[in-house]
């Protein structure tokens, strides 16, 4: 059989990460991609051209990884952990990775593939603190001043602690938390990493 037919008949020709059924490739999962179905996925074209940088990425497109990142497939649940941290500026995205689990071998391989494709987008913004702590998804803030949420109709207090911060992927003096149950967008220079 061939590699195409082998993942067909894995995949019982559907894309292994939204289960689309048109314009089906083979994708290779890399870093060290080799010939076998265990180092590549069938995935449909919307998939492949967000994944590769080709196509704006679609949020809206990618909440399929809420099914597919349970795959028993190590090169699926690579992908799915690769794309849903591109994501993690997004709660759903974030709220994925800290329920997934990856056995030791897949996570290093996820996180290998992650730093030399697709680095290069997250180095080139770096959201820091007030006090210039580089920041990451996930990390919890502390307030340094009290800010007025407007429309929600109450102050978010100094000293106040955000967990689980998402970071906006194209800005880096804005992130996002939740204050009192409300998702806001809180500005870097106003929290401090703690």
């Amino acid at each position: 059989m061939s590699l195409e037919a082998d993942l067909r008949a894995r995949a019982e020709d559907k894309c292994e990460l939204c289960g689309a059924t048109d314009a089906l490739r083979v994708v290779p999962v890399g870093p060290d991609a080799d010939d076998t179905p265990a180092r590549a996925l069938l995935t449909c074209q919307t998939c492949e051209d967000q994944m590769s940088g080709n196509a704006a990425l679609d949020e809206t497109h990618w909440q399929c990884l809420n099914e597919s990142a349970w795959s028993q497939e190590p090169a699926v649940q690579v992908a799915a952990w690769r794309m849903a941290s591109r994501l993690s500026s997004h709660t759903w995205a974030q709220d994925l990775l800290d329920m997934l689990y990856l056995d030791e071998d897949t996570l290093a391989w996820a996180q290998a593939g992650l730093s030399t494709s697709e680095g290069d987008d997250h180095d080139a913004i770096v959201h820091k603190d007030t006090h210039g702590t580089v920041l990451s998804p996930g990390d919890t803030v502390i307030l340094i001043k009290d800010l007025k949420v407007k429309g929600a109709g109450f102050t978010a207090k100094r000293g106040t602690a955000v967990r689980n911060i998402s970071l906006v992927p194209d800005n880096p003096a804005q992130l996002e938390g939740r204050v009192n149950n409300q998702l806001l967008v809180l500005l870097t220079e106003f929290v401090k990493k703690a």
